[in-house]
């Protein structure tokens, strides 16, 4: 398997100049209760490789609470063929604890 960490000013740089997409693989219950401004929400529990959002020119990033479950959806896209390589490695929790900006 193939893994790129990113860190947090690698994933807001991505969202600033809008070459990343990050797809959070918390459940509902989690996701709700806060996440990274502009994520898109993919519950590992019912993750489906084919509901992956394809935005052109964007690059999938993988993002959970703390790197565990963005690792199995990195997995689990690459065993279904997708060219998907990168997660958060600090996930939502590193992103709240430095100070960055919540959606709920």
């Amino acid at each position: 398997m193939i893994v790129k960490d990113l860190d947090i000013d690698a994933v807001k740089a991505g969202l600033a100049d809008g070459s990343i997409l990050v797809v959070d693989v918390r459940e509902p219950h989690e996701f709700a209760a806060g996440h990274i401004p502009g994520s898109t929400s993919l519950p590992l529990s019912q993750f489906d490789p084919a509901a992956i959002p394809d935005e052109p020119g964007k690059r999938v990033i993988f993002s959970c609470a703390a790197g565990v479950r963005s690792l199995r959806a990195l997995e689990f896209a690459q065993s279904s063929g997708l060219d998907i390589d990168s997660h958060y490695l600090g996930g939502f929790k590193d992103w709240a604890m430095r100070g960055g900006p919540v959606e709920r």
